[in-house]
């Protein structure tokens, strides 16, 4: 039932719709200024090294890691890595991806609370995406819905981070845009409009991952709320 269930489609279809529609919109946007040049013609890496400079965030590590878009700060060691096009490349995309990036580790440097809620809610998420189905196939097993509803439960904590990450997320590449203007790294409308773009962009893969979450808890619910309707028969 969980596996062939038609009625999934009806819930997730408007989602995996969405996520294709956005990672369309991400790849064609970073393509697209991956190909235009920074006007100071500074790579990604060399944009990072002057952000840091500039604020103060000594501690702070940059690396190059494989990949596309595989970008991320690591708060444990205090390292920016950044994918082989951001690292090495002198575009629009390589400067905005370097700066959202950068834009975390201020975070972890100010203590930003969303950020440390949204890492407070990694361990819970792990283990909830493993113990929830666990519940949830129990639960219909032995045709339990208190059982089955404490799965939903436990699986709303996928739901629940994915909202805490989208203002620890679009902060980020406000910062990495307030950073990039006020260092001088960006001056051109140009520029700031790809920046612009590029950060817009990746925004919108959290919103769509929101959207994906819950669409998938409500899926469940109905499912458990099925369940329960047809003890009562």
């Amino acid at each position: 039932m969980f596996f062939f269930d038609p009625y999934y489609l009806i819930f997730m279809a408007p989602a995996f719709i969405l996520m294709l529609a956005v990672q369309f919109y991400v790849n064609s946007s970073y393509s697209k200024w991956s190909r235009v040049p920074s006007r100071l013609r500074i790579s990604g890496a060399q944009a990072a090294a002057q952000l840091i400079r500039y604020s103060g965030l000594h501690t702070v590590r940059i690396e190059g890691i494989h990949g596309q878009l595989t970008d991320h700060y690591d708060p444990r060691d205090k390292t920016l890595r950044l994918s082989e096009g951001v690292y090495g490349g002198a575009s629009v995309a390589a400067l905005a991806v370097a700066a959202h990036e950068l834009g975390h580790a201020l975070q972890d440097h100010e203590g930003y609370a969303p950020l440390k809620l949204r890492s407070a809610l990694v361990p819970a998420v792990n283990i909830g995406s493993y113990l929830g189905w666990i519940l949830l196939m129990v639960g219909f097993l032995l045709r339990s819905p208190e059982l089955a509803w404490l799965g939903v439960l436990v699986f709303s904590g996928g739901a629940i981070f994915a909202l805490a990450t989208l203002p620890v997320e679009f902060n980020a590449s406000a910062r990495a845009k307030r950073l990039l203007l006020e260092s001088g790294l960006i001056a051109t409308e140009e520029e700031m409009r790809g920046v612009n773009q590029v950060l817009n962009a990746a925004a919108l893969t959290y919103v769509a991952a929101l959207v994906t979450a819950v669409l998938q808890l409500l899926y469940y619910a109905s499912l458990v709320i099925g369940m329960g309707d047809r003890r009562r028969e």
